[in-house]
């Protein structure tokens, strides 16, 4: 895939957002628009209108990672927001649309194959 992310949404002071930074660091991956997330909270209605623009969505949580093809097999509005929107109602960050591909959360696998 690219070695350049189109937008970067994450949250000051977050450990995987510190990874995440981290691993786009190391890989020398060009972020082209970061958004802070505590001044810029995208909630349900955004968190849709940014999954619809993706092909594939990775969604990570710890070791557990699930993935959606929105083309073939999209999920439904409520299991789609259930892994998108964190424990307040916003997006989860760190959330990296590179490509067609949003990757959500962060694992070193995902984003090793994501940057291929």
């Amino acid at each position: 895939m690219a070695r350049q992310v189109g937008w970067y949404y994450r949250r000051r002071g977050s450990a995987s957002c510190r990874k995440a930074q981290g691993f786009l660091a190391e890989q020398a991956i060009r972020v082209r628009q970061q958004v802070e997330s505590r001044p810029n909270p995208l909630g349900r209605r955004a968190a849709l209108r940014l999954a619809r623009q993706a092909e594939k969505i990775v969604v990570a949580r710890g070791r557990k990672v699930i993935s959606f093809d929105m083309r073939t097999a999209p999920p439904d509005e409520d299991t789609l927001l259930k892994h998108l929107l964190g424990p307040g109602g916003n997006l989860r960050a760190p959330t990296i649309l590179t490509g067609k591909t949003l990757l959500v959360g962060f694992n070193p696998e995902v984003y090793r194959a994501a940057f291929r």
